[in-house]
């Protein structure tokens, strides 16, 4: 969808760094993460919100949430991971994505209070790559 920027990361006309390329779905980097690892999964097709999801896509959505979660712990050695998603309300882009952040106790997020950090030059490559391998040895 023209002016979607996630319609144009799938597209590969905005550059990110991504860490899954399926059929149906990509994951990336979020560029603003509330963690280093911080990824957003999104249907390569513009849907809108969770109610939007074409049924055929469920499962799959799902499947590649628990994936990126085992590799928050396996390839970022996370402890765990938050993984949450906004329909309308303080969805900052009008595309339905999941966030899946790397979470260790005592990192100090609470509640629903997101701050934010930056990546170093070429660190979001790094995680991305970690990231990466993590899902194709999986």
């Amino acid at each position: 969808m023209a002016g979607c920027v996630f319609c144009e990361i799938v597209a590969g006309d905005t550059p990110a760094d991504v860490v899954m390329d399926e059929p149906e779905l990509m994951a990336f980097l979020d560029r603003r993460p509330v963690f280093k690892g911080h990824v957003l999964l999104v249907p390569r097709v513009h849907v809108v919100t969770l109610p939007d999801l074409p049924a055929g896509l469920r499962d799959g959505f799902l499947a590649a949430l628990q994936r990126l979660a085992t590799a928050m712990v396996d390839g970022l050695g996370a402890q765990g991971s938050f993984v949450a998603m906004n329909n309308v309300v303080s969805q900052s882009v009008p595309h339905l994505h999941c966030h899946v952040v790397p979470r260790t106790k005592g990192d100090g997020l609470r509640g629903f209070f997101w701050p934010r950090t930056k990546y170093a030059a070429d660190e979001a490559a790094s995680y991305a790559d970690r990231l990466r391998r993590t899902l194709a040895a999986g």
